[in-house]
C-alpha cells in the first residue's frame, strides 16, 4: 500500500470494566502517550464479552488492548511492551 501525502492515524481499541483497576492502569498509560483511543465498556454485557474473547484468541480477562487490529493483551502486556521499548513504534504506524 502506498500512500501519498496525509498520514495514517494508528487505531487504539480497549476493552474495560468500568472498576477495574487494570483497565484504568492501562487507560492511564495511553493517556500519559497522549493516545486517542477507542474504550468499549463491557460491563455486565456477555455479548460484548464474548466478542472481546473471540478478538482476543480466547483470553477473556480484562482489559484487552487492540493496536491496528493486533491484539497487545493485558495491563501487564502493554505495560512490558513499553518497559521494553516497543510501544512506541507501534503506536507511531
Amino acid at each position: 500500500m502506498v500512500h501519498l501525502g496525509g498520514c495514517v492515524s494508528t487505531t487504539v481499541e480497549i476493552y474495560t470494566w468500568s472498576t477495574c483497576p487494570f483497565c484504568i492502569r492501562a487507560k492511564a498509560l495511553l493517556e500519559q502517550k497522549g493516545v486517542d483511543y477507542t474504550e468499549y465498556c463491557i460491563d455486565g454485557d456477555d455479548a460484548a464479552r464474548q466478542k472481546m474473547t473471540d478478538r482476543a484468541n480466547g483470553k477473556s480477562s480484562l482489559p484487552q488492548i487492540f493496536i491496528n487490529d493486533q491484539h497487545i493483551g493485558g495491563c501487564d502486556e502493554i505495560h512490558a511492551l513499553d518497559d521494553q521499548g516497543g510501544l512506541d513504534p507501534l503506536l507511531a504506524q
